[in-house]
């Protein structure tokens, strides 16, 4: 479950101070800072976001059809090499997800599908009565089984986690053997529960997943595609907000019509409600829960064993927006690290330093194990702190910038 309420805080406050403190000249004119900052969000939009999305959304629907294709082919001819493909399919799609958290922002947050695909932990004594429940099953099987999860089952139930859990097992891959077999888990242990069963649920959830992905991609990419627009006209999910697409409207900031009235509050906006948000995020909560012992259950990705693998997944989502692109190894001419630099921002080099630490302390976790076995571990409280000075480098850079 996400926790957004500085999301909205930070970009609020962002707002005021960019109504404040440095209006728009008069009438369309840019100032040169302004035109830079407009160049920054036009390489931005595209090659972190659209492109992260679109892969996320192509590769859920990969993760959809191969579960529909087990599903079909029936648990009894699975072999483990088709359910390792599966799996494999499945943590792709997963760090396309948690390398989009630094925009979650927008579409993400209005239409919850932050919470409605990645909410854990998974109520797996739920997911054992959905599982026994005869008439339930054949929903989830039937026609319209993507529809009866995604309105039914309640977020506890659906996306990324419900599949995890089938799929994988103390940090394994699940073999075929246990998924021929009657499922072991203790929550299941009055049910007669099979991998027949544990299959269709999947599946069903896997395409509410997907088409969660679809839309996550069609609200903010306007040239998304017949492939992705199409799916979201089938099932009547809304793609605008207020009238707009939501890049379209990120893209004309500063113009009629545009929910940003400046550059500088589109930057506030990704810095802090979409960067910083997802910093405080893993340090407080996500490795902050269970460190402090508030609720050593809140453990993201148990069954994968891959939550230290989400974490830096998380703070790569926030390298990708700094340096404008994605998989690549330094800031681009048109990215935020760039434009601080250019405008003399003196603490530039220390968002860069601040970000390479916590990720070399998440690695350093990473490495002495899973994060449901060593959650208590020192180490875990260094990359938390690690983070949370990243944290306060990019509420210093927005904080900066509007008054620019």
């Amino acid at each position: 479950m996400k926790y957004l309420i500085k999301t909205l805080t930070a970009v609020a406050t962002g707002a005021l101070l960019v109504a404040c403190e440095k209006p728009t000249p008069a009438g369309n004119g840019l100032t040169e800072t302004q035109k830079k900052m407009a160049a920054v969000v036009e390489n931005y939009v595209p090659n972190v976001v659209y492109a992260t999305y679109k892969a996320l959304a192509d590769e859920s629907d990969k993760l959809y059809q191969a579960l529909d294709a087990a599903s079909q082919k029936g648990v009894k001819s699975l072999t483990q090499g088709d359910l390792d493909a599966i799996c494999t399919t499945f943590l792709n799609a997963r760090k396309y997800w948690e390398q989009s958290e630094a925009f979650l922002y927008g579409p993400a947050t209005t239409f919850g599908i932050d919470p409605h695909i990645d909410t854990w932990p998974l109520d797996v004594e739920a997911l054992a009565t959905a599982l026994s429940n005869s008439d339930q099953m054949a929903m989830l099987k039937g026609e319209d089984g993507i529809a009866y999860a995604g309105a039914k089952l309640g977020q506890e139930l659906l996306g990324f986690h419900g599949i995890e859990f089938i799929l994988f097992r103390e940090g394994k891959n699940r073999t075929v053997a246990a998924l021929q077999g009657k499922e072991s888990d203790k929550a299941f242990t009055k049910y007669n529960v099979t991998g027949e069963q544990e299959l269709v649920y999947a599946t069903a959830v896997a395409g509410d997943l997907r088409d969660n992905c679809y839309r996550l991609y069609a609200s903010w990419n306007p040239d998304a595609g017949k492939k992705y627009t199409d799916r979201m006209e089938e099932i009547e999910a809304e793609t605008q907000i207020n009238g707009k697409i939501y890049g379209a409207n990120m893209l004309g900031a500063a113009k009629l019509g545009s929910s940003f009235e400046t550059w500088e509050e589109v930057l506030s906006t990704i810095l802090t409600g979409g960067c910083s948000n997802i910093c405080a995020e893993v340090a407080d909560v996500k490795m902050g829960n269970a460190h402090s012992g508030e609720d050593v259950n809140y453990i993201e990705s148990p069954y994968s064993e891959k939550s230290f693998q989400d974490f830096i997944d998380n703070i790569l989502s926030i390298q990708y927006t700094l340096y404008g692109g994605r998989d690549v190894s330094s800031p681009a001419a048109n990215s935020i690290l760039t434009l601080l630099k250019d405008l003399g921002y003196a603490d530039a080099s220390a968002i860069q330093s601040r970000m390479d630490a916590a990720i070399k302390a998440l690695k350093d976790c990473q490495a002495k194990g899973a994060f449901v076995k060593i959650y208590a571990d020192s180490s875990v409280q260094s990359a938390m702190d690690a983070v949370s000075a990243l944290d306060e480098q990019l509420n210093k850079a927005a904080s900066w910038i509007v008054k620019q």
